[in-house]
């Protein structure tokens, strides 16, 4: 019995070894067959000579959407998301996706009373005094989107897990692999924040991301258990009209029920926006209280399709940038 389990043991580790070599030995086919993948991938190691924004967002979209954007007369929601990237830079914008930095400007915008207070702020893991942070809180840098840590019972968390995660993300470079401009100036850093829960809930809470065009608010993408591997996502009007709508991920089976605050998120994701071309502008909605999450410029990026497609041109439309003359 031992020699079969050893030989079993074996033949399964030997076979899970052989599925991931060969998952990498397809993903090198790939990206040498493949002129766009291979222009990304020795671009992020810095090895593209002559690489620039455009041409770097140029090959990608390829490689994300299936066919080469048109930088110069964008016409879709995702064309003109990399038009912005690579022509509508303002300072401020580095602010305000500084995930410490914003906290003061919403404040200064809609007040202190919608944004989730701050526990502390490190440059380092290591400065990192646990013993003075609440049973509960959340960790995150500053910088990019991955670094979230939810404690929810100090007492049981596992410190070195933690540790390289955030150093991990502390080394990201977000700006490199998709050229979201504003990134680029981020600080990066680690905040503590407090731990926000719904005593009606059981789940993550929920987001309420609304897109808004010039200060208009006119598409709320919603999304239940974010970032768990139940994430999905349902799209309403702003008169909270369920839209047979995809992206990349799939709509719920029991999609949200109206927010007690839909109105008042509304009209602050209005006055945040005003001036922006486009900016989604993230809402929690906590025992009926409003509390701010983030803005994103270019959500997804602009490299997610939309189902059914005509959503693309669609929200394209609604973002109005001048022409660029052709050279």
């Amino acid at each position: 019995m031992k020699g079969t389990w050893y030989c079993c043991s074996y033949k399964y580790h030997n076979n899970k070894k052989n599925m991931k070599m060969n998952s990498k030995v397809t993903k090198i086919v790939g990206i040498l067959s493949d002129k766009d993948r291979r222009y990304v991938f020795l671009a992020n190691r810095g090895l593209m000579p002559g690489d620039t924004d455009k041409r770097y967002l140029w090959h990608k979209f390829k490689t994300r959407m299936g066919y080469y954007p048109d930088l110069d007369h964008p016409k879709t929601f995702n064309e003109k998301l990399q038009w912005l990237k690579l022509y509508n830079r303002k300072p401020e914008y580095t602010t305000m996706v500084d995930k410490f930095e914003v906290k003061k400007y919403v404040a200064s915008v809609i007040g202190e009373k919608y944004v989730i207070p701050t526990l502390g702020v490190w440059e380092h893991f290591k400065d990192i005094d646990f013993d003075i942070l609440p049973d509960q809180f959340v960790l995150k840098c500053t910088h990019d989107s991955g670094g979230l840590v939810i404690v929810r019972d100090k007492s049981k968390i596992n410190y070195n897990a933690i540790r390289r995660k955030i150093n991990k993300s502390l080394k990201v470079n977000y700006f490199k692999y998709n050229r979201e401009w504003p990134y680029k100036g981020v600080k990066p850093r680690i905040i503590a924040e407090q731990y926000m829960e719904d005593a009606n809930k059981t789940q993550n809470l929920s987001v309420y991301k609304i897109f808004c065009f010039n200060g208009i608010p006119y598409l709320i993408q919603t999304i239940q258990n974010d970032k768990t591997q139940d994430e999905t996502i349902d799209y309403f009007d702003t008169s909270w009209k369920l839209l047979k709508l995809k992206q990349n991920f799939p709509n719920s089976r029991v999609p949200l029920k109206k927010p007690v605050t839909l109105d008042e998120m509304l009209e602050l994701a209005g006055i945040l926006s005003q001036g922006h071309p486009f900016l989604r502008t993230d809402f929690y909605e906590v025992n009926g209280q409003v509390y701010f999450s983030e803005f994103t410029f270019f959500t997804d990026a602009g490299f997610e399709a939309f189902h059914p497609d005509i959503w693309d041109e669609k929200l394209g439309k609604m973002i109005e940038i001048p022409v660029l003359k052709e050279s």
